[in-house]
This record gives C-alpha cells, structure tokens and sequence, in this order.
C-alpha cells in the first residue's frame, strides 16, 4: 500500500526511520479527462492473470542487495559474547529489556508473526483486514477513496530470538504496470510475550479518472538475511468514496 513517482528505502538502521510519501494527483478536473477519454481512447482497467504480481524486478532487487552475516547465534551466546565491552552490554540489555533468556531456548532463526493489519483513516473507524493463511486475501481485500489521506498500522510478535533489520516492502500495480514500490526499515526486536505495534507513514491516495480503479499489489515482512515471514498477494479499489460500513 503506497503511492509515489519515486521509489523510497529505508535506511539500513536496526532502529525505526521514519519515512514520509507523498500522494499522486492524476489530471487537473475529473471533467477535462473524462473529455479527453471519450474523444481519444477506451480505458481497460482489467488485469489478466499473468500481469498480476509481477516482481522478478523486486526479487532481483532482494537478491543482489542481499547482506551476507556472521555465524548465527542463539539469544543466550549473544548475551554472554563481549561481555568486557560495558557499552555493547548496555546496548544489549536495552535491546532485551525483561527477557528471560533462560526462557527462550537455544533456537537460532527468530520468529515473526504478524498477527493484525488495519488501515486508519482520519474521521473513519478502522479497516481490519483479515490475513489469510495462504497469504491470497479475498478480492478486493479493502477499498480507499480517492484522495483521501490513510495509514496502515500492524501487531506482530516476536519469539526465539532477535530480529534484525525487519522492514516492509510494497509493490503495487494497474493494468500489468508497476505504479509504485516502497520499503520501510522497521527496526530490531527482542523475544517477547507482548505483541509490537507499528505504524507507517500517512499517504494520500491518487485521485482522478485514472487513479480510480483495480490494482495488484504484493507486501512482503522480511528482515536483514532476507527471511520472509508473511507474504501477500492481493488486490484493491480506488473508487469515489468509501465503502459502506
């Protein structure tokens, strides 16, 4: 979910960064386009089956920019590694917090889950979105007003260990054509029994003939080695107003 003429990352920090976007406003007066459609040409708003989800560019993308770590570690060998390094071990307590390391295991791969994603929008109650188990929601799995300003905000919880460089990616597109791609650093997180919540950067949705409409789109949670732990193909609306509730 996101829309911009210019790709953003985020920066490589194992701390939160804040990114903001701006929104894309299509055509000067939905009138003159309307015009220009009906004297030029007909606009298809459908996508055939092999247009959707098209990310050989993001996957690439993944796998030339792909960071080659050290030996993994579990979270207890972590802990007790450069002990005589009395900032590193501050910087490690504050990472772990109340974490009973005795607790966790000797698990070395972290484990994600996110648990709940809503969109939020100013003056509307929240939209949950369901989140399938085989990551293919329903079409369309929401619908946004054109125009209209929203954030998407998720839970997730952490377990095993900690995870490092979290970030989330979107890719979105209209009628077979990629039309944005975005990644957020989300950060680094300990193991813990209390869900984590973050919230992204308000956007504004396209408005305009053309904004309106199906896209595809494709998000994806991975962290710092790559490792996807949810990943999301679906589609969505942009219409004139919202939704009934």
């Amino acid at each position: 979910m996101g829309f911009d003429d210019n790709n953003k990352e985020g920066k490589d920090e194992c701390t939160p960064v804040e990114i903001k976007k701006g929104g894309i406003v299509v055509g000067d007066s939905d009138s003159e386009i309307e015009h220009e459609v009906s004297e030029n040409s007909k606009v298809s708003r459908q996508m055939s089956e092999s247009s959707m989800y098209t990310t050989e560019d993001d996957d690439e993308d993944e796998n030339t920019n792909k960071i080659e770590l050290g030996p993994q570690c579990t979270l207890k060998e972590q802990f007790e590694k450069d002990k005589d390094d009395e900032s590193l071990r501050r910087w490690k307590e504050q990472l772990l917090g109340s974490v009973d390391i005795n607790a966790v295991g000797e698990s070395l791969d972290p484990e994600v889950k996110i648990l709940s994603l809503e969109i939020k929008s100013p003056g509307r109650a929240d939209i949950v979105l369901p989140i399938p188990e085989d990551g293919k929601p329903k079409s369309p799995w929401f619908v946004l007003k054109e125009g209209s300003k929203y954030s998407l905000k998720f839970t997730f919880q952490v377990s095993n260990n900690i995870v490092t460089g979290l970030k989330y990616t979107n890719t979105v597109w209209k009628t077979g054509m990629k039309v944005d791609s975005m990644k957020e650093m989300i950060g680094a997180f300990s193991p813990q029994t209390e869900p984590y919540t973050h919230e992204m950067p308000e956007e504004t949705t396209p408005s305009g003939i053309f904004a309106r409409g199906s896209y595809s789109a494709r998000t994806k949670f991975l962290d710092d080695d790559n490792k996807c732990y949810l990943e999301i193909n679906y589609t969505f609306d942009i219409k004139k107003e919202w939704q009934a509730i």
